[in-house]
């Protein structure tokens, strides 16, 4: 589509040749030669792609290295050789540092305006038709990389898993491309790239390969993906243990179980996380806000051009670190020493938490490249041992706790999987680093509570993983957009399947699919609104028929040892006893947005609708699949309307579609 924008009429292909040539583009001969090899010894598909993997894991393993080595040469020439030139004119020297990172980001900026898509929009491209132009430009993760590793090796308050996971996402979604995979295969190997870069930015090949089963392939857990998933992970790891040492990312104590009654106080630990990672999250949005002027009283900043805001990101980390050297960089020194229980006053890590916070979203908001796990296992580090040290307060509770380092451990997990919604990643990555079974209890009790409270306080309305379920196949923001302007009454069955109340299974099961429904609403003998049946439930029942004898003339259940499954004996009893009757309703006039966010909280695939002051008054019935269609269709007719020589908008609807 966007080859054939940037032509005239006069200039378009004259034949369908030519037209694949100039939507699908030239293959480099690499791929053609490497496909040429795979085919040639005839493998299985499976093969295939484990073969991939080892390919995918050795390469973002190497890349990986590549990537922390040079953010150690830059953190040393930076912090070290150049400090140690200009310290002599004065402690106030170190927040040129920050500043030095922000401008060689600006200059690279201004040269290239765009460092690449981010790992979700990645996840979104497998989801697409048209996932071959996300990555074009060749450079781009490469640049991305170089961009990441100056601004950690000079400071900024970011960290190095998210940059180390685009590495191997970035060349998996490439080498599916390349190799002219489905849509499916593309997206394992995304995945598979995705756990590469964790386990080897984090020598933890199990939490890698549980961060691409969780966040990545989302429900995908068959058990090919586990294995190419693994396989990738594996490899990576090995090649980082060559390259940077088997030592894990922290070195942490034993943990030591003083008693059961501590369990309640990690309990109270996870509430506090909760608190903490939503301030996190939303911090990092509003700052992001911010610098693009959408936030009252800072539309100036979106007037200063975008290559000097790292430059004011970077000098606001720098004058921070000043009075606080602890927030700057990475943040692994701080993170070990309070999980090493070295003396922090209580004082100094409530500051710590906060102005960390505050400075990643500076660092992050204004264009400065980097991951988010780090400092969120700092906040969570912190927010541990400052609540270890507040306990210690009440006398007598010091004899039934553990030292503070076992809950900056349990805090960081905390911290990490609720900003995430990652627990099964956290607590894999931790028990990883920690080798100790006992500390598994107390920490699933404080992921799964803080995950929960932030799932409580705020649900993943349109998270990327609602819009991949849609089949949405194009970036986030844009699906985002759409959802908030669209209506139900525009994505809504106009005409759905009403059955009645007192309606038998059998005759019910015989109308859905006869009229291929997936759902029906069921309506009483005054024609309201008392529930809705689904495909699902209907199956369930027969089911239950075929394992009891059920006489046709009542709705008693007789144990049959072998019972007639004839139509005549399938479930006799009314469609009302089976139906889900405890509804939540949609509205015409109310956004898909507002809608999809109702069916994410239930997991419903199906809303009726209903007017506003009769809930019984059926209107519609609003489908997930549906809205999914409504969606893809307004953007078409936003891409079709960009076209030259297009309609006006009054002439390119949807009906027109």
């Amino acid at each position: 589509m966007t080859a054939l924008s940037s032509q005239s009429p006069e200039e378009a292909p004259s034949s369908s040749a030519e037209l694949r040539k100039v939507m699908v583009p030239a293959l480099p001969t690499p791929s053609i030669g490497l496909t040429h090899l795979l085919n040639r010894f005839q493998l299985s598909p499976e093969s295939v792609v484990l073969l991939l993997a080892v390919l995918i894991g050795g390469s973002t393993g190497l890349g990986v290295v590549i990537f922390h080595v040079l953010i150690e040469q830059i953190h040393r020439f930076m912090l070290q050789d150049l400090m140690g030139v200009i310290s002599r004119w004065g402690a106030w020297t170190l927040a040129c540092v920050p500043l030095l990172g922000g401008l060689v980001i600006g200059l690279m900026r201004g040269t290239q305006q765009d460092f690449g898509p981010g790992l979700s929009s990645l996840i979104a491209a497998t989801q697409a038709s048209h996932a071959q132009n996300v990555t074009r430009k060749e450079l781009q993760p490469i640049i991305k990389m170089l961009a990441a590793a100056v601004s950690l090796g000079t400071g900024a308050s970011l960290g190095p898993e998210g940059p180390s996971v685009e590495i191997g996402a970035n060349f998996s979604l490439r080498l599916g491309q390349l190799l002219q995979m489905s849509q499916e295969r593309r997206r394992l190997l995304l995945g598979a790239g995705a756990a590469a870069g964790l386990a080897a930015g984090f020598n933890a090949p199990i939490a890698g390969v549980f961060f691409a089963l969780e966040v990545v392939l989302g429900t995908t857990f068959a058990t090919s993906a586990v294995s190419v998933v693994l396989l990738a992970a594996v490899v990576a790891a090995l090649i980082a243990q060559i390259g940077l040492g088997g030592q894990p990312a922290f070195t942490l104590p034993v943990y030591e179980v003083r008693s059961p009654l501590e369990f309640p106080l990690y309990v109270g630990l996870g509430l506090g996380a909760s608190l903490v990672s939503i301030t996190y999250t939303q911090s990092l949005q509003l700052l992001r806000a911010c610098f693009q002027g959408q936030v009252p009283g800072f539309a100036w900043l979106a007037k200063i051009p975008l290559a000097i805001h790292p430059v004011i990101g970077g000098a606001c980390v720098g004058l921070v670190a000043l009075q606080y050297p602890q927030v700057l960089g990475i943040g692994y020194e701080t993170i070990e020493a309070m999980l090493q229980d070295v003396e922090f006053s209580l004082q100094l890590l409530v500051v710590l938490l906060v102005v960390k916070l505050v400075v990643t979203a500076i660092s992050l908001g204004s264009g400065l490249v980097g991951g988010v796990f780090a400092p969120a296992m700092f906040l969570g580090a912190s927010l541990g041992a400052a609540y270890a040290k507040v306990l210690a307060i009440f006398p007598g509770i010091s004899l039934y706790m553990a030292a503070p380092p076992a809950y900056a451990m349990v805090g960081m997990a905390a911290v990490l999987a609720a900003s995430a919604r990652a627990p099964l990643t956290a607590i894999l990555l931790l028990f990883e680093l920690t080798r100790d079974y006992r500390i598994v209890l107390p920490l699933m009790a404080a992921v799964g509570l803080s995950v929960w409270l932030v799932e409580r306080m705020k649900p993943t309305v349109t998270s990327d993983a609602h819009l991949q379920q849609l089949n949405l196949n194009v970036e986030t923001n844009r699906e985002q957009e759409v959802l908030q302007q669209i209506s139900v009454a525009e994505a809504m069955h106009q005409s759905p399947l009403i059955l009645a109340a007192t309606l038998s299974i059998w005759e019910a099961g015989v109308s859905m699919t006869r009229d291929r429904r997936r759902s029906a609403l069921v309506i009483n003998e005054a024609n309201q609104l008392v529930g809705i049946v689904t495909l699902d439930d209907i199956s369930r029942a027969i089911s239950l028929g075929k394992q009891y004898g059920i006489s046709a003339s009542n709705s008693t259940l007789t144990h049959s040892s072998k019972p007639d499954v004839s139509k005549h004996n399938l479930p006799a009893s009314q469609l009302i006893d089976i139906c889900t009757t405890e509804l939540l309703y949609t509205y015409p006039d109310e956004l898909l947005s507002e809608a999809l966010a109702r069916m994410a909280a239930r997991g419903l695939h199906q809303l009726p609708v209903v007017e506003r002051n009769n809930h019984e008054q059926i209107i519609g019935l609003l489908e997930r699949d549906q809205i999914g269609l409504t969606c893809n269709l307004e953007l078409m007719r936003q891409a079709l309307q960009q076209l030259p020589n297009a309609p006006k908008h009054d002439e390119l609807t949807l009906t027109s579609l």
